[in-house]
Formats: C-alpha cells, sequence, structure tokens
C-alpha cells in the first residue's frame, strides 16, 4: 500500500466492525493512536488500551467485551516494550478475536510475527524494508482470506503504492539482511555504551537485560533492531544542545534507513502537545530516539560520545 498508515487504517476499518471493540497498547505510533482515539470512535468502535505487558487486561478486555482485534507494535514505538505474540495469539483466539502485529521496528528478520500464532504482520515498508529512506509505502502479510477482506477495501479506498515506489522497495529488499544485520550489531553495541555514560540516564532496547521485556524479545527475537530510545541528563534544552552537537546522524522522524537519524519526539513527533499531555504518553523532554545506520560503528560511537561531552 501507499504508506504504512495506510496499511494500518484500512486493516482496521476491515477488521472491526461499526459497534465492535479493539485492544491496543498504551505506547504505539503517534498516528496510529490519533485514528483508534479520535477516528474510531466516529464509527462506534470502542477501544481498550493497555500495557504491553499487561496479559491480564489483555484477558479482562476479551472477557468484558466482544474484541474483534488486538492490534499492537512489538517492539512499540518509542519505547521498544515487546508483546509475547505466542501467548496473546493463544489467548486472542481463543476468545475469538484476531491478532495483528505490526512488526515495523523489528524487520521480518528479527521476527517472524506469522510463526509466533499472529494472525497478520504489518510494516511500514517506508523504514528497514525500504532501507533508503526515499520511499513510501506498508504492507500487510497473512493468510489468503483475510487478506483478500483488506484488499477489497483497499481497492475500494484507492491507498495505491505507485511503480516507482514498487521499484524502489525491491531494490531496498535486496540488501536488507545485510543492513539488519549491520544496525542489529551497531545498536546492541551503542546500548552498551549509552547504558554505562554518566550523561545518560535510562536505555530502552529490548537487547538489553534492563529491558522490563528483555526475556519474551531473547525468545522470539533473532536480532533487536536497530532503533533506540534513550533519556540524556538534563532538559528540554540541554537535549536539543546534544543533538544538534552530533554530526553524523540527520536530524529527522523516520527511521531504518542506511543513514543514521535521531529524533526528539518532544520537539518534533509530539511538538503540538503540552509538556503536561506529553507526559501522559511517557514522552519526557529528554528523550531521544535513534536509528542507527549502515555508518562504521567507531564513527558513530565517537560521534555520540562527543557530542555527550557538549552537555
Amino acid at each position: 500500500m501507499a504508506s504504512g498508515m495506510c496499511a494500518s487504517i484500512v486493516m482496521l476499518m476491515t477488521l472491526v466492525p461499526a459497534g465492535g471493540h479493539m485492544v491496543s497498547t498504551t505506547d504505539c505510533y503517534r498516528k496510529t493512536r490519533m485514528f483508534i482515539e479520535n477516528f474510531l470512535p466516529k464509527m462506534g468502535i470502542s477501544v481498550t488500551v493497555i500495557d504491553p505487558a499487561d496479559v491480564d487486561g489483555l484477558e479482562a478486555a476479551l472477557n468484558k467485551n466482544k474484541v474483534s482485534l488486538f492490534f499492537t507494535e512489538s517492539p512499540t514505538n518509542p519505547f521498544l516494550r515487546c508483546v509475547d505474540i505466542e501467548r496473546v495469539s493463544k489467548l486472542c483466539h481463543s476468545k475469538g478475536a484476531l491478532v495483528c502485529i505490526d512488526g515495523t521496528f523489528a524487520t521480518p528478520l528479527n521476527q517472524k510475527a506469522l510463526a509466533l500464532g499472529a494472525d497478520l504482520v504489518l510494516h511500514s515498508a517506508t523504514k528497514f524494508i525500504g532501507g533508503h529512506n526515499d520511499v513510501l509505502a506498508g504492507c500487510i502479510s497473512g493468510p489468503e482470506k483475510l487478506i483478500t477482506e483488506i484488499r477489497t477495501l483497499h481497492h475500494i479506498l484507492g491507498g495505491t503504492l505507485n511503480p516507482n515506489a514498487a521499484y524502489l522497495i525491491i531494490r531496498g529488499m535486496k540488501t536488507l539482511h545485510l543492513r539488519v544485520q549491520q544496525q542489529n550489531s551497531t545498536a546492541l553495541r551503542m546500548v552498551q555504551v549509552l547504558e554505562a555514560h554518566p550523561r545518560v540516564r535510562r536505555v530502552y532496547y529490548p537487547g538489553l537485560p534492563s529491558h522490563p521485556e528483555h526475556e519474551i524479545a531473547k525468545q522470539q527475537m533473532t536480532g533487536f533492531g536497530g532503533v533506540v530510545s534513550f533519556e540524556v541528563d538534563g532538559d528540554l534544552m540541554t537535549t536539543i544542545k546534544f543533538v544538534d552537537a552530533l554530526k553524523i546522524p540527520y536530524i529527522a522522524t523516520s527511521f531504518g534507513g542506511c543513514e543514521s537519524m535521531v529524533d526528539q519526539p518532544a520537539i518534533m513527533s509530539y511538538w503540538d502537545l503540552s509538556q503536561a499531555e506529553r507526559r501522559k504518553y511517557g514522552i519526557e523532554d529528554n528523550l531521544v530516539r535513534f536509528s542507527f545506520g549502515v555508518e562504521d560503528f567507531e564513527d558513530l560511537k565517537a560521534d555520540v560520545l562527543q557530542a555527550l561531552e557538549t552537555i
């Protein structure tokens, strides 16, 4: 489809009937949250929002409501929380609910959501699959029956991928395994540097033992991805100073490309919310999301360390 959000919206509109109920998670891509919170209620669709690790909350929602769909990211954006896909799939299926996992952060190489029991897996192909920060696309994979239903609405709404974008996605996929191997390696080495640094308060990455779902991630992921979120020791302006001092990454909100990218959500993805509103979603002023590209590890390490020394 034409974008990751196009894929998410068409999937949700197909699988959750008017007046129905779905379950989602607290941490997720902001535009997905906005659609779920602001647009689905117009169709009479109600939503239960749970913590990604709250299996009891999921079970309670399934028992209380006629749930059509559990839709979440794993890992989530931007805190990289992980859902036990096998466990939640068995639970949802026992209650007649479908499971769709947005695996954009994981990539199809690091995590096989369908093999773990999910009904559908969705990707913003704009990110790792395209891999060069130059194309918008989305994709959904799953059994023919469900995909046929989704495709029917997709053809009605018209979010079609243009031929040149399709070509760029095919080109990007040829190097996906090479890029992801490098990004996995760089991110895993960098989080150890970051977690040990006195100017970093907290690091969010499923490959770290300090991550709340580290054990789940180890079981269902073969690599932990190239995106890392962390909080620097400082306020909004200190964090701006750190980001501005970086020389290698582009300052941009996307991720998954060959070039590293850095994003300060408080003034970028969540710029239009007050500090109090941002904090409701856990977005502190000092949060940084870093997407590591395929540059040399030592170059990236030196750049991050010199930028931390400026604050």
